[in-house]
This record gives C-alpha cells, sequence and structure tokens, in this order.
C-alpha cells in the first residue's frame, strides 16, 4: 500500500514539474501551467466581456433612455474595449513579454494580410457600422432580395432577422460595400405605390376621386403628407393610375396594400368601372378566302354537308327548317330584390355647390385632390360655435346635427350631400352653432390651406365668390358688424359697401 501511496506521490511530483517547468521557444522561456492559466484567464475576461454587453444593453442603457440602435453600438464598443484592454492586462499578469509578441504579431502581419483578410475586412467593416451607425438594431432594411430587422451588430457579421422568421447572417463587408436601403434611417412612415388600370370607357375624374376616397378609408394611411393620384397614360388596355401613399409602418406595407387593393376593387365595382384584362383582336384582310377551305378536312377530304335542324309539329305537320329552335322564357324578379344604387359622386355634390357649379371636370380634380376624408364618430363634436371657421364640408355618409349650445336648439340634420361651413371659411369668421355625428359619418372636408391654393389655382373664383354672396347683403352687413364688434376687421379691409368688404378680405385672409 505504502509503495502504491508513494508511486503516486512520484507520478504528481513528476507531472507538476513538468507543468510548472519552462522551457524555451526561441529566446522566450515559458510553462504548461502558464499557457493554462492564460486560457482560464481569458475564458473568464470573455465572460466578463458578454456580461458587461447585456448589462449596459438591457439594465442600464434602457434606465437612461436610449434607443435599440444606439444601445446596441455603445454596449458592444465598450465590451471590445473593455476586452482589448483585459486581454493586455492578462498577459502581463501571466508573465508574457509583451514586447516578445509584438515581434511575432509583426511577422504573422503578412499572413493575416493574405489568410486573413476577409475576417480582417469584416471586423473594421463591423467597427464601421457601429461608429458611423448607418445601420442600426431594430432598422428595417433590404439588402440583395432580403427584406428584415436587423436583429444584432457583432464585430464580423450582422444578422438579419426576415419577415417569414428566419435569421439571415451577412457579413459586414457586404453591408458596407453593396447597396443596401435603410427603410427606417430617420423614421418607420414611408410611401407606397399601388398602381390601377382601368377600362378606356371609365372616367378619369370619377376614378381620381375613387383612388382618394378608398385611401381615406385605411386607417393605416397618413393624412398628412396627403395622398395623390397620377395619370400615367394610355396603356394596351387601360388607362394606367397610381395611387401613392404614406404609412406610419413601412414594414407593414403589404397588409396596406392588400387592404387598399380589396377597397379599391370595392370601390371600383360600386361605381360600374372594370378593370381590364389583357386582350387581342384578330383582323383578317380577306375573309372570303378562308370560306372555300372550311368544307374541307385536314387530309383533304370534302366535309358532308349538314342539314339544318328540323322541327316537327304536334299533329305530323311537314318539318320545318329553322336555324335555331324558338325558345321562350319568362324571367320574374322578386319584389324583394332592389337594385343597388350607385355611391354619391363627390364630383356631383360638388356642382350642387354654387362656387363650384360652372367648374370644369379637370378644375373639379384640383378640388378633389386639395380636400381629405374625415371620419366623425356618433356624438363626436365636429366644432363648437366660436371656434374658428377654417374648413368646408360636405357630408358623404351618415348625417351631422347643428345645434346652438347655449340655448340646446336644433337647427338642422344634414344627410348625404349636404354641405356646411363654406361662409365661415370664405369669410374668416367664428363658428355660429355647433355640429356633431349623429351616426359614423364620413365628410370631405376643404380647409384653409387647401382653399387657398383652389383660390391661387382659379383667381376667378374669387370674384365668383363675391357675385354669390352679395346676393346676401343684409346678412353680409350682419356678419361684417359683428366682427367689427369682435375687433377682427381690419382697418385696411373694411368698407361700407359689404361687397367690397367681401372682396378685400377675400384678398387678406387669402393673400390674393
Amino acid at each position: 500500500m505504502n509503495s502504491m501511496n508513494n508511486l503516486l506521490q512520484q507520478l504528481f511530483t513528476e507531472l507538476y514539474k513538468r507543468i510548472t517547468e519552462p522551457f524555451k521557444i526561441g529566446d522566450y522561456s515559458i510553462s504548461i501551467s502558464a499557457v493554462i492559466q492564460l486560457c482560464v484567464l481569458l475564458l473568464i475576461l470573455i465572460f466578463i466581456c458578454r456580461t458587461l454587453k447585456n448589462f449596459l444593453k438591457r439594465r442600464l442603457l434602457v434606465k437612461m433612455g436610449i434607443d435599440e440602435g444606439n444601445r446596441e453600438a455603445i454596449s458592444t464598443i465598450i465590451s471590445y474595449a473593455v476586452g482589448t484592454l483585459g486581454f493586455i492586462i492578462v498577459l502581463q499578469t501571466s508573465g508574457f513579454n509583451l514586447a516578445s509578441l509584438a515581434v511575432v504579431a509583426g511577422g504573422l502581419g503578412v499572413g493575416i494580410g493574405f489568410g486573413l483578410q476577409d475576417i480582417t475586412k469584416n471586423f473594421v467593416s463591423g467597427l464601421t457600422l457601429l461608429i458611423e451607425r448607418t445601420v442600426k438594431v431594430g432598422d428595417f432594411v433590404e439588402f440583395d432580395s432580403i427584406s428584415g430587422y436587423i436583429k444584432e451588430i457583432s464585430i464580423r457579421s450582422t444578422i438579419i432577422r426576415t419577415l417569414d422568421g428566419c435569421d439571415v447572417v451577412v457579413p459586414n463587408s457586404k453591408l458596407v460595400e453593396n447597396r443596401l436601403t435603410n427603410w427606417t434611417y430617420e423614421s418607420f412612415s414611408g410611401r407606397i405605390h399601388i398602381p390601377i388600370g382601368v377600362a378606356y370607357e371609365s372616367d378619369p375624374v370619377l376614378v381620381t376621386e375613387i383612388l382618394l376616397k378608398s385611401a381615406y378609408m385605411e386607417s393605416n394611411i397618413l393624412h398628412e403628407p396627403a395622398p395623390k393620384v397620377f395619370f400615367l397614360g394610355f396603356g394596351d388596355n387601360a388607362l394606367n393610375f397610381e395611387l401613392c401613399v404614406w404609412v406610419s409602418r413601412i414594414d407593414n406595407r403589404q397588409a396596406v396594400r392588400s387592404s387598399l387593393n380589396f377597397i379599391i376593387e370595392y370601390n371600383l365595382r360600386q361605381q360600374g368601372i372594370t378593370i381590364p384584362f389583357p386582350q387581342r383582336d384578330l383582323w383578317l384582310r380577306n375573309p372570303e378566302v378562308l370560306t372555300p377551305l372550311s368544307r374541307y378536312q385536314a387530309n383533304g377530304q370534302e366535309l358532308p354537308q349538314v342539314s339544318p335542324p328540323q322541327v316537327f309539329g304536334e299533329n305530323g305537320q311537314e318539318p320545318s327548317q329553322v336555324s335555331t329552335p324558338p325558345i321562350l322564357k319568362e324571367t320574374v324578379k322578386p319584389a324583394s330584390v332592389v337594385a343597388p344604387t350607385k355611391p354619391l359622386a363627390l364630383r356631383d355634390l360638388l356642382r350642387e355647390v354654387t362656387y363650384f357649379e360652372n367648374f370644369t371636370d379637370l378644375e373639379l380634380r384640383q378640388l378633389i385632390e386639395s380636400g381629405y376624408r374625415k371620419r366623425l364618430r356618433p356624438s363626436e363634436f365636429l366644432f363648437h360655435e366660436g371656434d374658428p371657421g377654417d374648413a368646408f364640408y360636405i357630408v358623404l355618409s351618415g348625417s351631422v346635427e347643428v345645434f346652438v349650445e347655449k340655448i340646446n336648439k336644433r337647427l338642422a340634420n344634414l344627410g348625404p350631400g349636404k354641405f356646411f361651413g363654406e361662409l365661415s371659411l370664405m369669410l374668416g369668421i367664428p363658428r355660429t352653432a355647433s355640429v356633431r355625428g349623429l351616426e359614423d359619418s364620413i365628410l370631405f372636408v376643404i380647409n384653409h390651406q387647401s382653399f387657398e391654393t383652389l383660390l391661387r389655382a382659379n383667381p376667378e373664383l374669387a370674384e365668383v365668390i363675391v357675385q354669390e354672396l352679395g346676393k346676401h347683403k343684409e346678412e353680409l352687413s350682419q356678419r361684417q358688424q359683428q366682427l367689427r364688434e369682435m375687433g377682427l376687421v381690419d382697418a385696411a379691409e373694411d368698407d361700407k359697401n359689404p361687397v367690397t368688404w367681401v372682396r378685400n378680405r377675400l384678398k387678406n385672409l387669402f393673400s390674393l
């Protein structure tokens, strides 16, 4: 037993001596224990760096209110800096001579330049991405037919999380050297394009109206910048339009585009506008040449003559030759079936407004594009009496109530096709009544800015408005006196003649 213990003791002593005994590598002495110690310290250093990065990214920087992209960049750079400093400290505490390592590193420089150039390039590109921050974690990007979110930027590669849920590892050098689309560099909002082709007999103004109406029916579409419709040209089979809309989340564009397509198709079908399909017409220069050929089969034999169909009477009368047997069919339409009516066209509603009744289709199209649609829910107030008169409204669907709040008196209920607020907009006077929704309603709105654009594009409209308002001089005089008492009449525009006052006020309000 003692001999066995002595043998083990000698064995451990010899093993310890071999591990701790230094040996020469060139002019430098090193031991196996020093190498083991170095490896353990490096593993501890890696663990500390990763823990520090996670702590900064998920705790400290979050409490400081720093966004996700900046948290990733700051935590990565700090962890790499700490790792580099810790590596130097570990080498020194392990007894390694840094001067000799510098010589070795210099000797390996040529090898690194050739054999590890891709790794070096990716390393430098990773630092570039982290410092310049042209791409941040959380950004929605498109690269090499890949669409997705930046999940992680490491020192060698970047991970992109695609919309399908898979992770794509892209070398950093590829992102730096190649073209990359960052949809969310400043914000997540962006513009999407919806191409539409309609039949040639369609009314372009009505199509414009329908497309804009469809845009405002989609809740994810922004009202500012406003949707736009472009008439691209005359295609082989259709009139080509394009609807351009802005969305708050460009990464949700596929769902928005799908929803818009459903809405546009429905609205076009409601108005009886068709979406054509490609077709070709074949014209024969000499069709009579083909008549004799129709009597022969493919092998040159003449086809047998086929007699016309025969119809016999009930009492055995002689057959009579007919081309098509007569078919009598009585169709009874159920009383409950009512033919669907087309929705009210905004163009026709605008023509009901006295000031716009002589507008051409092209001028009405400008008016339709300058306005926007607003949803008013039941019991929701559109404005209160005394509010600035900065918009003119047309009820497209639903209904609203006009009433005086002070005395709780209802003045009118306005349904589809009715308009209100034009006098307050044109004269810039406060509202004399309040308006609220009776049901879920859609209103077409022309605000001050849109109306000013309209007047600048159609200078003659201002005089038309003046002449129409001049037919109600008594009401104008009351409005003028009311504004005088409120101190809202500029001395430069005031005049004893209410018509002249209206003309001056329009010029002053809309900078004409």
